[in-house]
């Protein structure tokens, strides 16, 4: 069951104030509780991050894994900061201190029980609004990605699955290993 802090809204502002040790996202200004990672999750985020790490290395491009908070409006009054489970950012100047401001170019999110229907839905539109270029979502269960790419104001939808070489198209020439990253599920 998700947690919530509570029913008002709330802004990045709001979000920058609190210091209670948890891990939290805003979703249209509602505070959601992100529950830790399970293994499983840390195992395939820790191998999609190494794939993209050793194909950014001397490339301009960088990647990040949570928790990295991205704000998608980069507007302290926005009630968007979501902390994705890899952001690849290729616009050094979107990044600062705090994270990412504005849309990461490829963000990936390992689904988990708690957070299967936030990402499938409520963040697909996010991201889509925000003109994240690419948004793969990695769904542990059935060993399955299901890449998003933006076109126009619209999302196109590849599914690659088991062992394929999934094509990272915001990256010309990178593949992710599937069947590294889901090894041992």
């Amino acid at each position: 069951m998700e947690q919530l802090r509570d029913e008002r809204k709330y802004t990045y502002a709001d979000y920058c104030t609190w210091d209670d040790g948890e891990r939290w996202e805003l979703i249209d200004g509602v505070a959601h509780m992100m529950a830790p990672p399970s293994t499983r999750h840390q195992e395939i985020s820790g191998e999609i991050f190494g794939q993209l790490r050793d194909f950014l290395r001397g490339k301009p491009c960088k990647v990040f894994a949570a928790p990295f908070g991205v704000r998608l409006a980069a507007d302290d009054e926005d009630g968007m900061v979501v902390e994705p489970d890899l952001v690849v950012i290729c616009n050094e100047s979107k990044i600062d201190d705090k994270g990412c401001k504005g849309a990461p170019d490829l963000v990936v999110e390992i689904l988990s029980p708690s957070s299967a229907q936030r990402d499938k839905w409520v963040k697909f539109h996010a991201y889509r609004r925000a003109g994240v270029r690419e948004y793969w979502i990695v769904d542990p269960d059935s060993k399955t990605v299901t890449a998003h790419l933006l076109e126009g104001d619209k999302y196109t939808t590849m599914a690659y699955g088991g062992d394929d070489k999934a094509p990272v198209v915001v990256l010309p020439g990178c593949e992710i290993d599937l069947g590294d990253a889901f090894a041992g599920l």
